[in-house]
């Protein structure tokens, strides 16, 4: 017997289970990437660098997509005080999505790119070949069809029931993933033109649409675990989101730094991304204050954990470590560094694998029968997951920033600077400290997964 108030909301089990399976794969080749900066030399010509990365980019976008479908399936009938208008359009939707990104995943491994161009027909509609949309234009085609029977579903659900400001952000923020997306059909034949076209694709989803359901999700959580009243979370979600939008649509600017785009854009991108660490500050008060607010203990304490962490790491990832690199002035050092990828790492981690935990470590137990959560035991074994990841992905952060630092003062100053080759050997040891913590974050996931099945006694048990 389940916790939950709707039976339809356990249509999001599955996109859970499954987001957390490509997770554990994403880390995996992202650890197999750190060993290939030490090795070059690392499983080629089986699977050569470029295809693990691109096998690492793509299964965070998916997993991504999957944990946010899951979120919605589970909050929007508890929202809306319906069941979802058709589960089993849901469930079709789950299958095909999870089938296309295997196959996907599969054709990454298996045949060479070129050749995975010429066999899905992109010639016809080129869209390959570009960094995070290299699926066969085939599956982007696969996508849309899906994300359209998504937002046709919950917005159906929304439609005929209560509406409230939680599903109007959540909606908001999901249609403009979808509308965002088609970027990814357009490939102009200019450079410029494609990397400006592109970032509409890649920025205005992780710093701006993205932002939407991340905060849409993080209130449902709080307030089930904190009773704090929804018209005090209304105001606060209100305030974050409008500046959130405001600040993450002009600050697609910092993306135009010397590629091609007119000067102005300097000038624009510098302001609005001096602005855009000011919503992620802003989240940090929210949950911490709705935490100091809250109504209710509830006992699934490790929940709460979950949440307020995201807020921090979102705050460090996305707002200091996305500005200390976004100035034009300093931007024009360290674009391409290790430290964009040191802010891409921290800040993925931080926003958006964060509150995945989030709402799975809040809804799992409840589809599992446990509406108190998981037992004492399991959320003593989840906290010391939580812990191992922040603090990895907070020392893998570090070792970024040192290596991009580095790389700045030995490759592009001095009036002789080193070779990329050259500046890479020297650096080197940073990158083994990087692939010491990456481990450390392969396990507290492990750890995190193996929570769920630490046999435990129920806590509405255990407090009778």
């Amino acid at each position: 017997m389940t916790g939950i108030k709707y039976s339809s909301q356990m249509v999001a089990k599955p996109y859970f289970i499954f987001a957390l399976i490509l997770l554990a794969g994403e880390i995996l080749f992202g650890l197999l990437m750190g060993i290939n900066y030490l090795n070059g030399d690392f499983l080629f010509p089986y699977v050569p660098f470029n295809v693990m990365r691109m096998v690492h980019t793509n299964l965070l976008i998916v997993l991504i997509l999957f944990a946010f479908m899951g979120a919605t399936y589970y909050l929007v009938p508890e929202e809306s005080e319906r069941e979802l208008w058709s589960p089993l359009l849901a469930k079709i939707m789950f299958w095909v999505f999870a089938a296309a990104g295997v196959a996907t995943i599969l054709g990454y491994l298996l045949v060479p790119y070129a050749t995975l161009a010429e066999i899905t027909y992109n010639s016809i509609l080129p869209t390959m070949g570009r960094e995070f949309l290299e699926q066969p234009t085939i599956t982007k085609i696969g996508i849309v069809i899906v994300a359209l029977a998504f937002i046709f579903n919950i917005g159906m659900t929304v439609l005929k029931g209560r509406k409230t400001v939680i599903t109007v952000v959540l909606l908001t923020g999901l249609v403009g993933l979808a509308v965002f997306f088609l970027f990814a059909f357009y490939l102009p034949d200019n450079l410029v033109l494609d990397k400006f076209f592109w970032w509409f694709v890649v920025h205005l989803w992780v710093e701006g649409v993205w932002e939407l359901i991340l905060g849409a999700i993080l209130s449902f959580v709080l307030i089930k675990v904190t009773g704090v009243d929804r018209e005090h979370i209304d105001k606060w979600l209100y305030l974050i989101i409008a500046m959130t939008l405001v600040s993450g649509i002009i600050g697609t600017g910092h993306h135009f730094f010397y590629i091609g785009a007119p000067s102005y854009w300097l000038w624009i991108g510098s302001i609005a991304s001096a602005i855009e660490p000011l919503p992620f500050f802003l989240m940090v008060i929210y949950a911490f204050t709705m935490a100091k607010q809250r109504r209710i203990d509830h006992d699934n304490k490790i929940a709460l954990t979950w949440a307020k962490g995201t807020a921090v790491m979102a705050f460090l990832g996305a707002g200091v470590w996305g500005f200390l690199h976004t100035l034009a002035p300093v931007n024009y050092y360290t674009h391409g560094t290790q430290l964009t990828a040191a802010h891409g790492h921290l800040s993925f981690f931080g926003a958006y694998i964060m509150i995945i935990f989030t709402i799975i470590s809040y809804a799992m137990p409840i589809m599992r029968g446990r509406p108190h959560g998981n037992g004492p035991k399991a959320q003593k074994v989840e906290l010391t997951s939580f812990w191992m990841m922040v603090i990895g992905m907070l020392g893998l952060t570090f070792a970024l920033t040192a290596a991009g630092i580095w790389q700045v003062v030995m490759q592009r100053m001095g009036v002789d600077p080193l070779s990329f080759m050259q500046t890479q050997a020297q650096i080197a040891p940073v990158y083994m400290v990087r692939l010491g913590f990456g481990v450390m974050v392969f396990v507290g996931l492990l750890l995190y997964l193996y929570s769920f099945f630490v046999k435990d006694t129920p806590l509405e048990e255990s407090v009778a």
